[in-house]
């Protein structure tokens, strides 16, 4: 049966470092819109670049679901109301449905940031900019982490640190 990976955290979290080891072992097409817009010279951070490429990826996800592929779709998903509508679509398609949650300390995030800034090599290094911690400061205050009610809606559901 084909399963969507929801991978859920803020940047920095480990996301591409999961997604690409889940892609392996599934086995699964990955998804990423920071690669996208790397490979096309667009900064990660242009909003309706950003929007047109997740939605492309969507497009793509869903056709690989109704022919029995799996898909990792590694955008972020910092809202519920966003989790809950790909979660819904991906059943209706006769998918399975699994949230990875990569809860990642603040302090954590900052560390790794800047290690990557600094040009330090990481998994999916060079996808995205400088990070300030001013920026990651206001996105952990818009994210909304997944509660034990939400996680409880996936067929799998596997929260990290």
């Amino acid at each position: 049966m084909a399963r969507l990976v929801l991978i859920c955290g803020l940047p920095g979290s480990g996301k591409t470092t999961v997604a690409l080891r889940l892609a392996r072992e599934l086995p699964a097409i990955r998804l990423s819109p920071d690669e996208w817009l790397h490979n096309l010279g667009m900064p990660s951070q242009l909003p309706t670049a950003r929007e047109r490429v997740e939605s492309l990826q969507w497009q793509m996800a869903q056709a690989l679901l109704r022919i029995g592929t799996s898909v990792i779709l590694e955008s972020g998903f910092w809202r519920r109301r966003e989790r809950d509508q790909f979660r819904e679509r991906a059943r209706q398609l006769g998918a399975q449905v699994e949230l990875r949650y990569l809860d990642v300390p603040i302090a954590e995030l900052e560390r790794r940031l800047a290690f990557r800034s600094k040009g330090g090599s990481v998994q999916g290094s060079g996808t995205t900019g400088p990070i300030s911690r001013d920026e990651i400061a206001a996105w952990k205050a818009v994210f909304e982490a997944p509660d034990a009610t939400e996680l409880a809606l996936y067929d799998t559901r596997v929260t990290a640190s």
